[in-house]
């Protein structure tokens, strides 16, 4: 059985209202499993491409900070101010480089790892799914 974007809606507002911090649905043809607050962001080492132009860094110095859910992404704290980070800043584990707001909730997204921002893989206010890449991070 497949859920439509507003059966997943319902199932998140369901979640929100009750004491529920997990929830893992599990049949045939689906496999669901939300988390309130989100899962920790995770590094992911990305692939080597096949040239690039700027300083050579080896596949285990190139890291991805990846969305820890689904959600709008939002570089700033808030319209018209000033961005989290921008590509050439240093972060921190809990650096906090982005929030991303599921069902109204306001959920900061700290790096996970200690490197540079070499690239923001996503622009402002869209749409992101779990897992999808939103920083490449250079961990020299």
């Amino acid at each position: 059985m497949a859920l439509s974007d507003d059966d997943v809606r319902e199932i998140l507002r369901i979640i929100d209202e009750s004491d529920l911090d997990e929830l893992r649905i599990e049949t045939e043809g689906l496999s669901l499993h939300v988390l309130r607050g989100g899962a920790p962001p995770c590094a992911e080492p990305e692939p080597e491409p096949a040239s690039d132009p700027v300083a050579p860094a080896s596949p285990e110095d190139r890291l991805t900070i990846v969305s820890p859910t689904i959600g709008i992404f939002y570089r700033a704290p808030a319209p018209g101010q000033a961005p989290f980070v921008e590509v050439g800043a240093r972060v921190e584990p809990d650096t906090i480089v982005c929030i991303i707001e599921v069902m109204k909730m306001m959920n900061s997204v700290p790096a996970g790892i200690a490197g540079t921002i070499a690239q923001i893989h996503i622009e402002n206010a869209q749409a992101v799914e779990f897992g999808q890449p939103l920083f490449r991070v250079e961990a020299r």
